[in-house]
């Protein structure tokens, strides 16, 4: 690897940091793997191994302990002398979660087994059991936040983040949402909902209310998303005053109108011999010509012939013998 030098004041000159490489990655990677098979060793036994300097592999090895993948330890019975003391290094569990493992397996055939055997009853008593330590570590944090659903759900979402669910928390017009933007138990809670049941139950006690789960990473979606129901709003004519079931009515009743004058004033006619105004014969208009029927009738009666009648309406030609 090329190092440079930095100019620094009055021309001195001091060597700069190397600039990592693109084999810095594989090398790590090695160094890793070498604790991982052979246990805790030297910065110089490593690079006896990987034929590089001791120097190139304390470089390696100090961005792993800074990542926290590998931690440094005296070596125990090393005399403490003059000189520097024996270093061996370790690799840590952050480091050994780089390597393929199989919990997902161990953990689907455990399950398996329970639901064998037990039932799916069997399989939610695990997940909520293995779920009441999660519930015990939020809670102090919830705890603290005030009582607002909402409010206990932000707190939630950092107590989450810190037990590696990614959670965040937002507030919407009916309420709040809750996203875990990462699932430790996707693969398995993808054939057994219980998983995510129990996980849900645990949000709506934590959060004081009722929670419904609209998205999960189990099944396919890209955050697992929890809605919290929002304070019950009335609506804005409830507080209206409500029409009474019988209104009384605008106008006076019937019985407190007052009678019609009897002596004809205010064009009301008086009622005589029980005849209404409105029948009496002085109050309609008779035709001014009797009708053609009573006129043919009229001559009949009379001695004489029956007049040809000018209706359209066909009549029988047979005399009419008078009565």
């Amino acid at each position: 690897m090329e190092s440079s030098t930095v100019q620094v004041g009055g021309g001195a000159s001091t060597p700069a940091r190397p600039s990592p490489s693109a084999d810095d990655g594989p090398t790590r990677h090695r160094v890793t793997a070498l604790l991982l098979e052979h246990g805790p060793q030297t910065a110089t036994e490593l690079a006896e191994q990987l034929g590089v300097s001791p120097t190139a592999v304390r470089r390696h090895l100090d961005a792993l302990v800074s990542t926290g993948r590998v931690e440094e330890r005296h070596a125990p019975g090393t005399p403490r002398g003059r000189g520097r003391p024996a270093r061996l290094f370790h690799l840590t569990d952050a480091g050994r979660s780089d390597f393929p493992h199989a919990y997902d397996d161990l953990a689907l055939t455990a399950l398996r087994f329970v639901a064998a055997q037990g039932g799916p009853d069997a399989v939610r008593a695990v997940a909520e059991a293995q779920l009441a330590g999660l519930e015990q570590r939020c809670s102090a944090a919830v705890e603290a936040a005030p009582g607002a659903p909402v409010d206990r759900a932000q707190a939630l979402a950092g107590a989450l983040t810190a037990e590696g669910y990614a959670a965040s928390a937002s507030a919407i017009s009916g309420g709040g949402q809750l996203c875990q933007h990462h699932c430790p138990v996707a693969h398995v809670a993808a054939e057994f909902p219980q998983l995510c049941e129990a996980e849900t139950a645990v949000i709506g006690r934590l959060v004081g209310t009722h929670v419904q789960r609209l998205a999960t990473i189990a099944h396919g979606d890209g955050v697992c998303t929890t809605h919290i129901p929002g304070p019950v709003r009335r609506r804005y004519d409830e507080d209206r005053p409500r029409p009474e079931a019988h209104p009384e009515p605008r106008w006076p009743r019937p019985e407190a109108r007052p009678e019609p004058a009897r002596d004809g004033r205010d064009g009301v006619l008086p009622e005589e011999d029980g005849v209404l105004p409105h029948t009496r014969a002085g109050n309609r208009s008779g035709p001014a010509s009797p009708v053609p029927d009573e006129r043919a009738a009229h001559r009949l009666r009379a001695g004489g012939r029956p007049a040809p009648s000018t209706s359209s309406t066909p009549t029988n030609d047979r005399e009419r013998t008078p009565a």
